[in-house]
């Protein structure tokens, strides 16, 4: 097949000589680019339309010119014609011409005419188009609370939440809260209303002139003692406590326990120069992030209950070592799998440049290529191999014909894979992520919907159904038990039944199950994850900002650009975001209820496996961290990492720049792929071996 040649060194030898200095191309021509809005103004959740015109420097019109629209994606959405508002604040969309495949030329220069303040008038790489996203107006007001009913000295704090016309909300701000009868509840500028006779009282919260209420109840206190129970008296940090309030009449029997506060304190283990407490407890549901003693406090009425119970470390650290390396330092690696071949061996695939390899990781410490594949693609992003070893997938993007589609392994000899179909059909605009479950195949197609494939043969694959969610901008797709998750961008988690058979979906015939979302989530990468000792059922929801925005140490300006030529510079990436996690117990009620965040470094693959989280941190390296329990709060601050292992290569492709993309444990051993260097196995070792901590 022409696409798929077989070669090692002069193919990697013809594709570096493709990277010429730019001296050595075509001069750049001269464009002149008209928007028709030199500006933009849109609400979030809604859009307007935005086409940009190209003409010559004589004034005529060009009508092949191919166009790129860049935007940051916390903000805007910008696709087919459409910008579409995401989050309040002040933004620009860059307006640029993409370089025609084959032989590389300088990109068109923008003629600039009416540039935004402080850019001049001439020659610019890009156009600008300054936009402004606001909020929506306010259709309804909504306020809640835990309860509709209170007893005299009772406070429990309300909140009012927005509504716009299509549905969304926004948590509301410059509320103004009343109370219709003072002298039976109070409530203060926060929501917190405070319960002091018997009587019916309406809550009312006002947001930009839009009121909402709720009616509550006073009712005379039920109870004369109240008790806390716990059933733990010494717990870790991370780990979630559930308090029982019950109350007693005079008769000493027990009648339902009240609507209370509840808080706590904390004394810490050392001194006053310990760092602060924290902690969360809501209902009765606490997790502690620092060690010390706690004593949770629940207020009902003129009554109080009180339980204490000591904090300890986690203490989960361990140390990792080096085991091997297969080193790709020539290119970037982007994605890999690690697998027991069908003879038995140990293997592994990685995807670069237009390339995979094969290696024999048997002994981890000795990785041996075996083969490569050259693939007619810009990039081969993903692979994955079936969870049988039958056959691998290799993900095209930017293939010379455009054509991309997905390449199928046949792995009956793993060493030296034969190529058994290429499948193209119903794939256009680039595959980016797939999902193989034996017989069916899930291939992301152009980021707009996902198409299921019979694999059963894989010399004769066969689209057999697809998915395509509304406004949809899929990265990704795992399926688990029958359940397809899709990462959706800032349409959060769409889950959908291809064979589980609960909500009568099959591969052929898929059916829409919910979608998650959150405002702060931009998902890029999903896994579910049942965890046993709780009985709980978690989608850990990883962002990727791209580049990282909001933060002091926003990038690196000051280096210079990676020059081909002479091997030398390279910026580091600069990437954001962080891991959310989701309780998905119950699918229709969804709530987020912890995250993993570091501050510096923007996630990408995870893997989950004996209650342990093996990420991908980009720049942060692997990060490995204990999820066992029930999950709540802030992990980073509970100390539940266990290990992190940033690759540091001199010789890297920008050297000494970690840049891990993927990550999956595998018979004892944590490999990894990194995109300056390939291909690291570490191994953890035991607590009981480590020097000291």
């Amino acid at each position: 097949m022409k696409s798929i040649q077989r070669g090692t060194g002069l193919a990697i030898g013809l594709l570096l000589l493709t990277a010429l200095p730019l001296a050595a191309q075509a001069e750049a021509e001269l464009l002149r680019l008209v928007p028709s809005l030199s500006e933009i103004e849109v609400a979030v959740g809604e859009s307007v339309p935005l086409s940009v015109e190209a003409f010559d420097a004589e004034g005529n019109p060009v009508g092949d010119v191919e166009l790129r629209f860049a935007a940051p994606r916390t903000g805007l959405h910008v696709r087919d014609g459409q910008v579409t508002g995401r989050e309040v604040g002040r933004y620009a969309i860059h307006v640029s011409v993409i370089v025609p495949d084959g032989p590389r030329r300088v990109p068109a220069s923008i003629y600039v005419e009416n540039p935004p303040p402080g850019m001049p008038i001439g020659p610019a790489p890009a156009l600008e188009i300054p936009v402004h996203v606001t909020w929506p107006g306010i259709e309804t007001v909504e306020v809640t609370s835990p309860s509709a009913t209170f007893h005299p000295g009772t406070r429990i704090r309300h909140r009012a939440r927005a509504l716009h016309a299509d549905g969304t909300t926004r948590e509301a701000e410059g509320v103004r809260w009343t109370s219709s009868d003072p002298e039976v509840a109070q409530v203060d500028i926060h929501g917190f209303v405070t319960a002091l006779a018997p009587g019916e009282v309406a809550i009312e919260a006002s947001v930009e002139g839009v009121t909402g209420s709720v009616i509550r109840r006073v009712e005379p206190f039920p109870a004369e003692g109240l008790t806390l129970r716990s059933d733990v008296d010494e717990v870790r940090t991370g780990d979630v406590v559930r308090l029982q309030l019950q109350a007693w009449d005079s008769a000493g029997e027990e009648v339902a326990a009240p609507p209370a506060e509840w808080s706590y304190q904390h004394q810490p283990h050392d001194s006053i120069m310990a760092r602060g407490a924290g902690a969360h407890v809501e209902e009765g549901v606490f997790v502690a992030e620092v060690p010390g003693v706690y004593t949770v406090t629940a207020m009902a009425g003129d009554r109080a209950a009180r339980a204490t119970f000591e904090v300890h470390p986690r203490q989960v650290l361990h140390r990792a070592h080096l085991v091997g390396r297969g080193e790709v330092t020539h290119d970037r690696t982007r994605d890999f799998w690690v697998f027991e071949g069908l003879d038995g061996r140990d293997y592994a695939i990685s995807g670069s440049s237009g390339f995979a390899y094969v290696w024999d990781v048997t002994d981890p410490g000795n990785m041996i290529r075996t083969d490569s594949i050259f693939v007619d693609a810009r990039s081969v992003n993903d692979v994955k191999v079936s969870p049988d070893s039958r056959y691998a997938v290799l993900t095209r993007e930017g293939a010379s014909d455009r054509v991309n589609g997905v390449i199928l392994l046949d792995l009956e000899n793993p060493a030296n894979p034969a190529v058994a179909s290429e499948q193209t059909a119903g794939l256009t605009g680039g595959v980016h992520n797939v999902w193989p479950e034996n017989d069916y195949l899930y291939a992301l197609s152009g980021g707009q919907r996902y198409v299921i494939i019979d694999v059963s043969d894989i010399y004769d694959p066969r689209v057999v159904g697809e998915y395509a969610h509304p406004n949809s901008s899929i990265h990704d797709v795992i399926v688990h038990e029958g359940i397809a998750y899709s990462s959706e961008w800032e349409n959060g988690i769409v889950v959908v039944d291809v064979g589980n058979g609960q909500w009568g979906g099959t591969p052929e015939a898929p059916v829409f199950v919910t979608q998650v979302r959150f405002p702060e989530m931009l998902t890029h990468t999903i896994w579910p994850y049942e965890e046993p000792s709780s009985g709980r059922f978690y989608l850990l929801a990883s962002d990727e900002l791209w580049p990282r925005v909001g933060s002091p140490l926003e990038g690196y300006a000051d280096l210079l650009a990676f020059d081909p030529e002479t091997g030398e510079g390279g910026r580091p990436a600069h990437t954001g975001g962080y891991v959310h996690i989701i309780d998905f117990t119950d699918p229709e009620n969804a709530k987020k209820v912890a995250r993993y965040q570091m501050g510096e470094y923007g996630t990408h693959n995870p893997w989950i496996e004996d209650g342990i989280l093996y990420q991908a941190y980009y720049e942060g390296g692997v990060r490995i961290m204990d999820v066992s329990g029930e999950l709540r709060g802030d992990l980073l601050a509970q100390g539940r990492e266990m290990v992190v292992y940033k690759p540091y290569d001199p010789q890297g492709f920008i050297a000494n720049a970690p840049m891990v993309w993927s990550v999956m444990p595998h018979k004892g051993h944590i490999f990894f792929s990194d995109a300056n260097s390939g291909l690291w196995a570490i191994q953890i070792e035991p607590r009981e071996h480590r020097a000291i901590f």
